[in-house]
């Protein structure tokens, strides 16, 4: 299988269609499970996919020498992304967002080491620091790529007038943000911005945290550990109005004949040529169903009938 390589950004990154989200592999949904982690990354090359997401907090730590193992022997064929900025402890304990130049500094140092690889390809800056100028922040990751530890520079999560600022002081080629037929937000200011910048748009949890797949239909299916089950989308009356945004996409995915995780992320995929979903797994018969969404074409018709399914505001309840 081959899968179109799209450019993110106008500096030259160019990355697969659709990437993989490497996060719950380590820590946030449940039990892990390295060797069938192992099979997926596997199966995500052998299907032509070259876009890895992970971040230093993911485990903490240990998600990001679970990506060095797997793509080691594959790294000037693959494009890592990875994040620095929300800060934890050794326990998991978490110390606030840093943004200070130094410790931009070592938190490459310490990324590398894990990767155990001499440069990552894309570096975001996982949650902007309120208590540090954004100019600091950015100029200390243009360092980085100065010094050819990282090659392209990113931001999560930031706002339009944030992502103007540092897109100033060196060239922003991608911004992550949380986008799906659930939270469709960004549409009102941050895609006009990052494509008015040239800058490409990675969206996260595109499957809604794995709600749009259908697979969830009561609380109880959260196993020990998933931290959705504390998420006030998945909580009380917001679980059962969200219930009946996923019942109606499950029934057009039904009539079209494929996966509802299909339909909603061949939606996402159906924004623009210049995004790159991210949608995380764990098990490889889940990546594969998301492969098959890059062969869903979705007419006028059908896109119209999915905004008004999920129009923006849809889902119940608070992000986080």
């Amino acid at each position: 299988m081959s899968i179109e390589q799209i450019k993110l950004g106008s500096q030259g990154l160019t990355v697969s269609r659709l990437g993989l989200g490497c996060m719950g592999m380590s820590e946030f949904y449940g039990e892990t499970d390295e060797a069938e982690s192992m099979r997926v990354f596997q199966a995500a090359l052998d299907a032509g996919l070259t876009f890895f997401d992970t971040a230093d907090m993911y485990g903490p730590f240990v998600n990001e020498e679970l990506v060095g193992r797997a793509l080691g022997k594959v790294r000037d064929q693959v494009i890592i992304a990875t994040k620095f900025g929300i800060q934890r402890g050794p326990n998991g304990e978490r110390l606030g967002i840093n943004g200070r130049p130094e410790y931009v500094k070592s938190s490459i140092e310490a990324s590398l080491k894990r990767l155990k690889m001499d440069h990552v390809d894309l570096y975001y800056q996982h949650r902007v620091d309120p208590n540090v100028p954004i100019e600091d922040t950015v100029g200390a990751m243009a360092e980085l790529v100065q010094a050819g530890q990282v090659r392209y520079l990113g931001l999560s999560e930031a706002t339009p007038e944030q992502i103007r600022r540092a897109h100033k002081v060196h060239p922003i080629s991608a911004l992550q943000s949380e986008y799906s037929l659930w939270n469709r937000e960004p549409e009102e200011e941050i895609l006009p911005t990052v494509r008015d910048l040239g800058i490409g748009f990675v969206p996260y949890s595109p499957l809604g945290r794995g709600f749009l797949t259908g697979q969830i239909k009561s609380p109880d299916d959260f196993g020990e550990g998933d931290f959705r089950a504390h998420n006030p989308r998945f909580q009380g009356e917001n679980f059962q109005k969200n219930l009946k945004l996923v019942a109606a996409v499950e029934d057009m995915a039904q009539q079209k004949g494929v996966s509802t995780a299909q339909l909603a992320l061949a939606w996402v995929l159906a924004q623009g040529q210049d995004l790159a979903p991210i949608p995380g797994t764990k098990r490889v018969k889940y990546l594969q169903d998301n492969l098959g969404a890059l062969d869903v074409q979705l007419n006028d018709a059908e896109l119209k009938r999915l905004s008004e399914i999920a129009p923006v505001g849809v889902a119940a309840g608070a992000r986080y």
